[in-house]
């Protein structure tokens, strides 16, 4: 009985413990449910969908694999807003970063006559110190400036050849800008003339490496025109110059309204040059102009701040005084006039003196007329073998006395005015020049012009009948590109290249398709071509690509056997990523196995062609001249 009051108190306090532990598990349940729940709902609206939540007493546990550090930091601040950050235990995975992508290798070469700087970042390896020591080579080890970083990645493919082809490119360009990049090039130049310019965009356009993208832009600066020459004719037939010289833009439309103001109809146009002897020169030729209209015909010639004003023959003096008087007094300083009414001539018992030189269009020259003694006949007669060549020249000249005394300048002068000419005369009188002819350069008058302007006297005139006509093709001319690229197209209409069945052999049946292949090459110029192979889409991408490959290789391998120079052809294989035909027929399979032949076309054609506009890009290739090689 006793043991039983003492035992029931015991259960009683037993039964309360197990009733309080059973509450505290149901109450802990609750706090993690709520702790899961509040957390999961915050990061399903925060978009971390991925991420797992456990709580395990006050603890939040998170699970999952994040994408990056970024975001695995957010869902740990997100969690942070829902409950206390000391409860959170971060068990979220993030998969190793991939290697930092490689920077973007590029470098720039500035040249002028200081020196050579270079800057910029290069790959280790790349042989920085080699490239160094030649640039050395071509300014002087005192005049580079070496300003590399070099940083240890792989070299990206095209970095080599670009680097190369812009040590190669700054060795013909005394003043340039060249900037690097792996198979990217452009090149900022100034050239000393128009033709060198050109020169120099064909040397590098031949030389770029295949497939490397080149941009060039080179600059002509304005020629320097000396004598700054001008010569307005007006007659009977109408006006037109012989040549016209302007310092700029504003003084070329001057001139050019003041010569049709009187009585200019065909187009013309002034050389911008420097050499302009007075910033006054558009003004100077705008009142010549003027007063050679008010006499009514003659010739204006303006060389430096010479003016020789010449009447046509029969002008009245009266007219000519007042015109010629009022001229002189209008003209700005420096320039100074000097008026010709002309007079007929008088013949003596001799006749007018007169000396003719006479070119054929074989290149025989005859000189024929009066010289002032022997001496002048043996120096006419060497200058013009000098000229023409030795055996294409006849004297028949006759030594004359009393001849005047600037005769032997004015004769040498005329034969060299004939030289500019493919066929012509040139006739000398007292106070005359006359040269008419034939010039294969559109430019001859006006170098003509003032030539005879620097070298005859202001009292002599001299007039000017020079037409022009197209060269004749040479026999040799090689096939432009776009013709050339037309007739390899055509060269395999009649059998394309074969090849052996799976392999990159040429086929015996496509011989004589690779001899006119060859032969059409023979004929063309300098061309950058793409040689393509094509295949159909039967068998594995990767072995359809490599097989195109090597079948546009034993294609330039070919060509190289047959001696044609391929220094700028490429081999590229585009496997069955381009087909022309139905890969679902065999007609269409056997179409797709092909070589073609493409010009690697100027950039700027090919950036102009992707906005769809062919003619426009056309013109933009000969307007910028910016190549992709």
């Amino acid at each position: 009985m006793r043991l039983s009051k003492l035992l029931i108190p015991g259960l009683a306090f037993a039964a309360a413990a197990g009733l309080s532990l059973v509450a505290a598990g149901f109450a802990v349940t609750a706090v993690e449910r709520s702790t899961e729940t509040g957390v999961r709902r915050a990061l399903d609206d925060g978009g971390y969908t991925w991420a797992e939540v456990t709580a395990d007493g006050l603890q939040v546990l998170l699970e999952g694999t994040a994408p990056d550090e970024a975001t695995r930091f957010s869902v740990k601040s997100l969690a942070g807003t829902v409950v206390d950050a000391a409860r959170i235990v971060d068990g979220m995975d993030v998969p190793p970063a991939d290697g930092l992508a490689p920077p973007r290798f590029s470098a720039e070469i500035l040249r002028n006559d200081s020196g050579i700087s270079i800057i910029g970042l290069i790959p280790a390896g790349s042989g920085r110190a080699a490239l160094v020591k030649e640039l050395e080579t071509l300014a002087g080890s005192e005049n580079v400036a070496d300003l590399l970083e070099t940083a240890k990645y792989t070299i990206p493919d095209g970095w080599q050849e670009s680097m190369l082809f812009a040590v190669e490119a700054l060795k013909l360009l005394p003043r340039a800008k060249i900037s690097v990049a792996a198979g990217d090039v452009s090149v900022t130049a100034i050239s000393d003339s128009a033709d060198a310019k050109a020169r120099l965009e064909e040397q590098l356009g031949r030389t770029a490496p295949p497939g490397m993208r080149l941009a060039l832009d080179i600059a002509a600066p304005r020629p320097v025109i000396t004598p700054f020459t001008l010569r307005f004719l007006l007659g009977p037939d109408g006006a037109e110059f012989d040549a016209c010289s302007a310092e700029s833009e504003e003084s070329r439309s001057r001139i050019l309204a003041a010569a049709r103001k009187a009585g200019l109809q065909e187009e013309a146009d002034c050389v911008i040059g420097m050499g302009v002897p007075s910033p006054n020169w558009a003004r100077a030729a705008e009142l010549s102009i003027a007063s050679l209209a008010e006499l009514g015909g003659g010739t204006v010639t303006i060389a430096n701040a010479d003016i020789t004003l010449a009447a046509a023959e029969g002008t009245e003096s009266a007219l000519f005084d007042h015109v010629a008087g009022e001229l002189e007094n209008a003209l700005p300083r420096v320039f100074a006039l000097h008026a010709v009414l002309p007079v007929p001539e008088t013949r003596d018992a001799g006749g007018i003196p007169e000396f003719t030189a006479t070119l054929s269009p074989e290149g025989q020259v005859q000189l024929r007329g009066r010289l002032t003694d022997a001496a002048q006949r043996m120096v006419a007669d060497s200058y013009a073998k000098a000229r023409f060549g030795s055996d294409n020249v006849h004297t028949a000249a006759r030594v004359v006395a009393d001849l005047p005394a600037d005769w032997p300048v004015r004769v040498l002068a005329a034969l060299e005015a004939l030289s500019y000419l493919q066929r012509g005369a040139v006739t000398v009188t007292p106070g005359n020049l006359e040269l008419r002819g034939m010039s294969y350069r559109k430019d001859a008058p006006a170098e003509i012009a003032r030539f005879l302007s620097a070298k005859l006297g202001e009292a002599d005139t001299y007039g000017l009948d020079i037409s022009y006509e197209k060269p004749p093709e040479p026999k040799d001319k090689p096939l432009p590109p776009e013709l050339c690229e037309a007739q390899l197209a055509s060269a395999q209409s009649e059998a394309k290249i074969a090849f052996e069945p799976g392999s990159a052999t040429i086929a015996a049946q496509s011989t004589g398709t690779m001899d006119r292949i060859a032969g059409v090459l023979g004929r063309c110029g300098p061309v950058r071509l793409e040689i393509q192979g094509h295949t159909d889409s039967q068998g594995r991408e990767a072995m359809n690509q490599n097989l195109s490959q090597a079948r546009a290789q034993s294609v330039l391998n070919e060509l190289r056997a047959r001696r044609v120079v391929t220094s700028t052809f490429a081999a590229k294989g585009y496997g069955e990523s381009e087909p022309i035909a139905d890969n679902a027929t065999e007609d269409g399979r056997e179409s797709n196995r092909r070589i073609e032949f493409k010009l690697i076309r100027p950039a700027a054609v090919e950036d102009a062609a992707d906005t769809g506009n062919g003619e426009e890009a056309a013109e933009s290739a000969e307007d910028a001249q910016e190549t992709k090689e």
